[in-house]
């Protein structure tokens, strides 16, 4: 019997080894979970006060130690609401001690990691006095496999892993437009083909603009609305793109019909509000390196640039509501490229970068969002490709990584769905000349 026990004890650590070497997740879900909320439990009031996350105890109980002799009372710990095992993780749900606030919590974040052995530990605020402590058990940015089940939607799509084990969504009714950097090999081309798979089964139109002879995205044109492949006809394609935009803006302004007894529900700025047989097709508007339409050596080129600079910010300040949403990826996008670019980029909310070679490109992402934003940019590996950095206004920023998608399974995803492409009869003169039958777009009353 004995031996036999030390055979059982042998083979479930062997096998738990060789899980936590092989397969991290199976380990995870196996052997980690119980051990890692073992360990909260049994050291949690220690790792607490060891980062400097407790207080002094009250004055009424120090004066009441003082009056009576007593023993000097202990310092108070953060009370531990629940512990909670996630796919990836755990969380712990922590309500805090007056005096204390959310920072204290986000600066001892590295110290809570090493203390408690686990890859990773990010904390934000839940409520006021309530935060919550996000552990990652392994890394799980190092391969990436997305949860079967995620949260698809209307123009909301999943893109990566970030690494808290959540789910990154390209949401564009909540981000309308952003901009991608990345430098050569960093896989930005591999987000961009993810964005695009997903989309390809939604009812939307995809417009391309890719200046490097279509090579990105002409193998995905059985998809796309409209596409150009050099700079000329992009500029015409942007300013098509523009009318389109005024053209609806004149419907939306005609449906409104304001009046006193108008109901608050049927009053509408945007698409969103108008009937569904009126509603126009949304359009995502995907530019593959925004450098060809900004550079220019000649007269005529820079005329030409100013034409599609002007468009794109048009398009940028006012497209959201017309259902027009721009994706712009690039390996710079600082001043250098001209006039007009750093307006157009204060009107694009998402921002991310993959890895980059220098500072000043990471800054040209983040520079007004975060530094460490900025710091963590140029940190990501060179064996890393699609891994990324994704910035919020609100000052937040996350690691992510897009799950490697190829040319074959993007271009497989606009075959299956070449069906659902729309038809635009302002941008017919763009449409790419292949076999597939176009979908009738809703049709747009006649402007009065």
């Amino acid at each position: 019997m004995r031996w036999l026990l030390l055979a059982t004890v042998a083979a479930l650590v062997g096998s738990a080894l060789l899980l936590r070497w092989r397969r991290p997740a199976w380990y995870w879900m196996t052997f980690g979970a119980l051990c890692a909320m073992a360990k909260v439990r049994l050291r949690y009031a220690s790792v607490m006060d060891a980062c400097d996350l407790t207080v002094a105890a009250s004055r009424f109980r120090l004066t009441l130690a003082r009056w009576f002799g007593w023993e000097t009372p202990m310092q108070r710990v953060p009370r531990l609401l629940w512990i909670k095992p996630t796919r990836t993780g755990l969380r712990l749900r922590i309500r805090m001690r007056p005096g204390q606030d959310a920072f204290d919590y986000s600066a001892a974040v590295d110290r809570l990691r090493h203390a408690f052995g686990v890859h990773q530990v990010t904390s934000r605020e839940i409520k006021p006095g309530t935060i919550e402590i996000a552990m990652t058990g392994y890394d799980v940015l190092k391969r990436v496999q997305m949860p079967a089940r995620v949260d698809r939607g209307m123009l909301r799509v999943p893109v990566a892993l970030c690494e808290d084990g959540s789910v990154h969504y390209r949401d564009y009714r909540e981000v309308p437009h952003s901009i991608t950097l990345g430098a050569v090999g960093s896989g930005k081309s591999v987000t961009q083909r993810r964005v695009i798979r997903e989309l390809a089964a939604q009812r939307v139109a995809l417009v391309g603009i890719d200046c490097k002879n279509g090579v990105e995205l002409a193998p995905l044109a059985r998809r796309f609305s409209a596409l150009a492949d050099n700079a000329d006809d992009a500029a015409d394609l942007l300013e098509a793109l523009v009318a389109r935009m005024e053209t609806i803006y004149q419907v939306i302004r005609r449906e409104q019909r304001i009046s006193a007894d108008t109901p608050d529900a049927e009053i509408t700025a945007d698409i969103w509000g108008l009937p569904e047989h009126l509603r126009p097709v949304p359009v995502v508007l995907t530019i593959d390196e925004i450098a060809e339409l900004a550079l220019f050596t000649t007269a005529r080129e820079k005329k030409r640039r100013e034409r599609a600079v002007v468009a794109l910010v048009r398009l940028a300040q006012l497209g959201r509501a017309a259902g027009i949403f721009l994706d712009i990826y690039g390996q710079r996008f600082g001043s250098e490229l001209g006039d007009g670019i750093t307006m157009l980029r204060a009107q694009l909310t998402g921002r991310t970068s993959h890895r980059v070679n220098d500072e000043s490109s990471a800054k040209m992402a983040f520079g007004d969002i975060s530094p460490h934003a900025v710091f963590a940019a140029t940190q990501i590996r060179n064996d890393r490709p699609g891994m990324a950095v994704v910035g919020y206004s609100n000052g937040e920023w996350r690691r992510i990584r897009s799950a490697y998608t190829s040319m074959r399974e993007a271009v497989s995803a606009c075959n299956k769905h070449a069906d659902l492409t729309p038809d635009l009869p302002e941008l017919a003169r763009f449409r790419p000349l292949v076999d597939v039958t176009p979908v009738e777009a809703p049709a747009m009353a006649e402007a009065a």
